[in-house]
């Protein structure tokens, strides 16, 4: 069986969001994320179908209907969830031989950092409803979350080095291992391995979703910083050398087009946290950045 990973700014069937709740990430916060969310949801809707996983689903409805999201564009699933990270825990589609193949991989908290028990759930319990089509879906014992990837659609996948070999992740798997298996799963012809790159305050160990992303098959939009005092001066310097030496499958080296850098945030326990416009989401039509502030 063949298989490709498509890239972002393919055509795609929907969104799947998970709905912020008073036990996750956002407790304390839930008046000012509450409102972001529905405006993602509602901005999806103009553009594709959303599935939205949420504990309290006619709560949802209600906050979008108010919203004026496209509601016949909109299905909620009431279902449990530690938290909202739908790329990382969700389903990665892969295209093989007879159509779409939903990946089911492990997802265990970034490394067992955080609970994932509900959250590594999520995609069978959406699959066994029937919410995800009539596709079928693979079920796997190897740890990976989408945000860890980046496919271009052509068969290269970028990914981080810090993030795919941590220990608490695949410990038994060497790197030779863990490009074999992107290679059986994604169906990828090739992993460039990003060495360098990290945000201070990143649970994710370095997620190529807020490091380095394609935009198209030979550009690669990427986080930069100019202040030399900064201290992730030196290991971004170091990651924008080492993306400028790869190549695409052609033997060409990649456009390479610098973000700028948000300003230091803290959360509310003063601690600091990885802001990034590399996390953006491309939909049919239309692209979602993060700003800040």
């Amino acid at each position: 069986m063949t298989r490709r990973l498509p890239a972002e700014w393919e055509a795609q069937s929907g969104v799947l969001l998970a709905w912020p709740h008073a036990d996750s990430d956002w407790a304390e916060l839930m008046h000012l994320v509450e409102p972001c969310v529905v405006e993602i949801a509602t901005q999806i809707s103009r553009f594709e179908p959303v599935l939205i996983v949420a504990d309290k689903a006619e709560r949802v409805r209600a906050r979008l209907m108010v919203a004026g999201a496209e509601m016949e564009r909109v299905r909620i699933a009431e279902l449990p969830t530690n938290d909202t990270w739908a790329r990382d825990f969700g389903p990665i589609t892969v295209l093989a031989d007879d159509g779409p193949l939903l990946l089911d991989f492990t997802f265990n908290g970034w490394g067992m950092k955080f609970a994932a028990d509900r959250d590594n759930q999520v995609t069978r319990s959406l699959h066994a409803q029937g919410l995800l089509g009539e596709h079928a879906l693979e079920t796997l014992d190897m740890v990976l979350e989408g945000g860890s990837i980046e496919s271009d659609g052509a068969g290269t996948i970028l990914t981080t080095t810090a993030c795919l070999l941590s220990p608490n992740r695949n410990p038994e798997l060497s790197q030779a291992d863990i490009e074999a298996a992107l290679k059986e799963h994604l169906g990828a012809e090739r992993v460039l391995w990003l060495g360098h790159g990290g945000l201070a305050g990143d649970d994710t160990d370095s997620h190529i979703d807020i490091l380095a992303r394609f935009v198209s098959e030979d550009t690669i939009v990427y986080m930069h910083r100019h202040d030399t005092d900064d201290e992730h001066y030196a290991d971004l310097a170091a990651m924008r050398e080492q993306l400028a030496g790869f190549t695409t499958a052609e033997g060409r080296p990649y456009k390479l087009v610098a973000l700028p850098w948000p300003k230091a945030k803290q959360n509310r326990f003063g601690d600091l946290v990885a802001p990034s416009y590399a996390n953006f989401l491309i939909i049919n039509g239309a692209v979602l950045v993060p700003v800040y502030g």
